[in-house]
């Protein structure tokens, strides 16, 4: 193939046209030896009149983006969605399963990305790297069935996988580096998203430097849109806490309204066994309904380990929020860390434990919140105040255990204020409780 169109790779010449033109020939096949090729403008895989098609590079491959716009762009036809009798039978014969495997996109060009998709059917992204390019994976209009998996995206000025005006239900993106990107990991935007399912990765620095714009490694807004039915499992999502407003996974479900219900958040969010820490806010819940916490490790909150929101069934359970003292270097003492649910109703805690001091006016607050039902938690060591409830009525605190043993606290377990309606059943605590008026 590279000898025929005269594709040269050797990091002087110009590919571009070359390149093309065995796409437009119709070669289904790219596969590119070891080389750099040299890119000044997108190569678009127009799927409809091509056909099928797949980029190989074998993992030796180089493209070095010199222009504006993604590297490779794929452009498909599917207007249906992941239902197999809405798939036209040329989008199934001609256009299906676009494949990009084994290559490096390094960008040389301020608004150069990686690999850009629309209106593709199960287009597939694996052992691929981008870095110092704008957005890695840029996905927008439609898609169905994505799959992006064993992906460095690194060190780009802009976001490393952007679901941007994005229609699209099903999209696996797994055991991936997404690190160092300035304007976010895993970020949706105007986008409605259905089956996000992010596992096995390391999500890490995602947010550019202190003076940047607010982002997040998981970055997921339904504002003028929706995005649910989310899985994030078993990953790594770290740093950095100098980033202002920095967040491991923010999720904010206002979405759009829906002619059948007053409702307008959106959820069904999963966040199981991940491991999260030096961020401003860990876990960030805003206008959520339908959510489960389970089995995190959670540390070094600078502003807040977790927070939620105005949400709705929120169910939290077997987390371990630990001040560890030998994360103390640096400024890790400083970390303010902390639990608090603001306006929130009908939500189940079970099983968590908080360890050592909160610099907040409690180590857990609930604030404005009705029917919690919690039980079974362990605040220790807090400093000021274990367990607050303020304007907290219908709910029930159970077989709670909050005390502070160490010889200089002289904090108070729990303190309540503007309590209606609401029972703390046989805490185990070791300082005064403070009940006001009910």
């Amino acid at each position: 193939m590279q000898e025929k169109y005269k594709i040269v790779g050797d990091g002087m010449t110009d590919d571009t046209a070359a390149i093309q033109a065995a796409v437009d020939a119709g070669v289904s096949e790219l596969r590119f030896g070891k080389g750099t090729y040299r890119i000044s403008k997108t190569i678009t895989i127009d799927l409809s009149k091509v056909e099928r098609t797949a980029i190989s590079g074998s993992g030796v491959a180089r493209f070095r983006m010199e222009g504006a716009g993604p590297a490779f762009r794929f452009v498909g036809s599917h207007d249906g969605t992941a239902a197999p009798h809405t798939i036209r039978p040329d989008v199934w014969n001609r256009e299906s399963s676009p494949m990009v495997d084994g290559i490096e996109i390094v960008g040389k060009h301020p608004l150069a990305d990686g690999i850009s998709a629309s209106g593709t059917m199960q287009l597939t992204i694996t052992r691929v790297v981008v870095r110092d390019a704008r957005h890695g994976i840029h996905l927008t209009d439609r898609n169905r069935n994505v799959i992006i998996s064993e992906c460095h995206l690194y060190d780009n000025h802009g976001i490393g996988v952007f679901m941007d005006r994005l229609n699209l239900h099903q999209i696996n993106l797994t055991n991936c580096h997404i690190s160092y990107n300035d304007g976010g990991g895993v970020v949706a935007r105007n986008s409605e998203i259905r089956n996000l399912h992010i596992g096995t990765c390391d999500i890490e620095g995602n947010m550019g430097g202190p003076d940047a714009p607010p982002s997040a490694n998981v970055d997921l807004d339904s504002t003028n849109s929706s995005v649910a039915e989310i899985a994030i499992v078993g990953c790594t999502i770290q740093h950095s806490h100098d980033a202002k407003h920095s967040a491991n996974i923010r999720i904010n479900g206002e979405s759009t309204k829906r002619p059948f219900t007053d409702e307008t958040r959106h959820g069904h969010v999963t966040i199981a066994s991940n491991v999260l820490s030096d961020v401003q806010v860990n876990i960030e819940l805003k206008n959520v309904r339908g959510a489960t916490i389970s089995g995190n490790t959670i540390w070094k909150g600078y502003q807040r380990n977790l927070v939620a929101k105005n949400c709705q069934s929120i169910v939290m359970t077997g987390n371990s929020f630990d001040r560890n003292p030998r994360y103390h270097y640096g400024d890790g003492r400083e970390a303010k860390r902390g639990v608090i649910f603001t306006n929130c109703k009908d939500c189940t805690l079970s099983g968590n434990q908080l360890n050592g001091i909160v610099h907040h006016e409690a180590a857990m607050v609930f604030r404005q919140c009705q029917r919690i039902n919690a039980n079974g938690l362990s605040i220790l060591d807090y400093g000021q105040v274990g367990l607050l409830l303020q304007e907290v009525v219908d709910s029930q605190f159970s077989g709670c255990l909050i005390r502070d043993d160490r010889k200089s606290a002289d904090g108070i377990s729990i303190r309540l204020v503007d309590v209606a309606r609401t029972k703390v059943n046989n805490p185990n605590v070791s300082h005064q409780v403070i009940e006001s008026s009910p």
